[in-house]
């Protein structure tokens, strides 16, 4: 068993940070929190390494009762976005620290900060102090210090977030890798949908203090228990509108309707929302299935490798994404072709019906 959050809640005051929560992540798992700024991801973890205490429930680590266990007697490393390194230490020093403490031998030592130096490439590095490192360098020498332990639970909260584009790519496909054959549970914060994507495992998505789903990465992406996992797993925002159920057809408006999916047909007739992700809203028709809508351009936001565009769709604000460049003028009414096989239907309580 990896760790365990028993009816957890944490309370500041009068504020809930963490509303009651159970969650076990599997030993040796790579689990992501996902959720914006102060959904309460950063609360989760330091509750999970024992840097704060539930206001009530109980924290399990393989099999055993740690609520009450410092920090300090735990097999735990944290790595924040915000980096600290000891400005008095050398690259190798910082990163030799953990195992010095734990009384390592001076070869082991040397091979475990050559070969994390190396992997997070720092390498040559190694005799320079912080005050000589780039904010990306000073945030990998931090991260190499918290891996380098082999801890039991590792808890990176954001760790990427200050490092550039390309190695941040790189390391996202290293890091599940890197902990494959450690047996350590590893959680990992963040507040990108794709990062989460990217990373796999298991993923919590968290909203205001609430883990709202828990599953594999994939599945929770793709069947949202929600509309507001859907929300928190979407970036840009999943669109959402009001359609209606008459006999076979889901209806959008006059123009716009589409046969009613197998996994609806014991639906009753009413009003139901749909949620359809941006990048099943393109310019081009790529699916047998597609329903074409038209929509006023509000916003172009054109990249070299994608394009995304926001436009009002019988009165809804959507946002369409779709590889390479493609012409948009604010103002001007554009066709965009909706991929209805991957519509997401909604009750009025936002529970997922079908998708």
């Amino acid at each position: 068993m990896g760790i365990e959050l028993r009816n957890v809640i944490k309370q500041v005051g009068a504020e809930t940070h963490i509303y009651e929560t159970d969650l076990t992540l599997e030993k040796g798992g790579f689990n992501v929190l996902l959720g914006t700024t102060q959904s309460g991801k950063t609360t989760l973890m330091r509750l999970m390494a024992g840097l704060e205490r539930p206001t009530r429930g109980e924290v399990w680590f393989d099999g055993e009762n740690v609520t009450g266990v410092a920090v300090q007697k735990r097999s735990v490393a944290m790595v924040y976005q915000a980096f600290v390194n000891y400005p008095n230490f050398s690259v190798f020093d910082n990163i030799a620290s953990p195992l010095r403490v734990a009384r390592r031998p001076k070869a082991e030592i040397e091979e475990r900060v050559r070969k994390m130096s190396e992997l997070l490439k720092i390498d040559s590095m190694l005799e320079r102090y912080p005050e000589e490192l780039s904010g990306g360098q000073q945030q990998r020498t931090a991260l190499a210090r918290a891996l380098v332990k082999n801890a039991a639970l590792v808890l990176l909260d954001e760790p990427l977030a200050n490092l550039d584009y390309k190695l941040r790519e790189e390391l996202r496909e290293e890091l599940p890798r890197l902990f494959e054959d450690t047996g350590a549970t590893v959680v990992y914060a963040t507040s990108e949908p794709l990062e989460a994507l990217l990373l796999g495992g298991f993923t919590a998505a968290l909203h205001e203090g609430r883990v709202i789903q828990y599953g594999p990465t994939a599945q929770t992406y793709r069947n949202p228990t929600s509309l507001l996992s859907a929300r928190v797993f979407s970036d840009p925002p999943i669109n959402t509108a009001t359609v209606t159920k008459s006999g076979d057809s889901f209806v959008l408006s006059e123009s716009v309707s589409w046969p009613v999916p197998g996994s609806c047909t014991n639906l009753e007739d009413g009003s139901y929302t749909i949620g359809i992700r941006p990048h099943h809203l393109t310019p081009d028709r790529t699916a047998d299935t597609a329903v074409k809508i038209s929509g006023t351009v509000l916003v172009a936001e054109i990249s070299g490798s994608e394009s995304v565009v926001h436009v009002n769709v019988h009165g809804n604000n959507w946002v369409s994404e779709s590889h390479g460049v493609h012409p948009y003028e604010v103002g001007d009414t554009t066709d965009l072709f909706m991929k209805v096989d991957r519509c997401l239907y909604f009750d009025s309580h936002g529970e997922l019906l079908a998708g």
